[in-house]
């Protein structure tokens, strides 16, 4: 039996590879690993839980400069002095914003969800791009569209 979404997995992962991007290729080999084992039990869980688990690792590796002491608390409030900086917490909040409303989107939306998907893909596996796209994309999306 021919098997689509397993072929679209393969050449996901190709594709991966062929632009260096391992973080893409190996997601996408655990995900095929998953699929054809018994673990497959567990695709509700981790369509679930995995991105709050990918948010929280992403998160940490983010932090771990100031829990490290790598960043000085003192270079952190200094930065509060600079306008870079201060733009820079602008745009942060700014994403963050764009984020809640592409959950929203992608939520009430679920057709969507595979577009924003394969773009972020090709984004993170063509572009060297991060794979948080689906959410910030989903954000601009909806405001593209008119809604919340």
């Amino acid at each position: 039996m021919f098997d689509t979404t397993l072929l679209i997995l393969l050449a996901l992962a190709a594709l991966g590879f062929i632009s260096h991007n391992k973080p893409v290729a190996v997601s996408i080999l655990v995900l095929i690993a998953i699929r054809m084992t018994p673990l497959n039990q567990f695709f509700p869980w981790v369509e679930k839980k995995g991105l709050i688990i990918g948010i929280t690792i992403l998160t940490i590796g983010v932090m771990a400069p100031i829990a490290s002491g790598t960043l000085p608390p003192s270079t952190l409030f200094q930065s509060f002095l600079h306008w870079k900086s201060l733009v820079a917490i602008a745009v942060g909040v700014f994403v963050s914003w764009l984020g809640g409303r592409g959950v929203t989107l992608m939520s009430s939306q679920p057709t969507i969800v595979a577009g924003l998907l394969v773009g972020t893909v090709l984004g993170v596996a063509l572009f060297r791009g991060v794979p948080v796209g689906p959410l910030i994309a989903a954000g601009l999306l909806s405001l593209m569209l008119g809604r919340q």
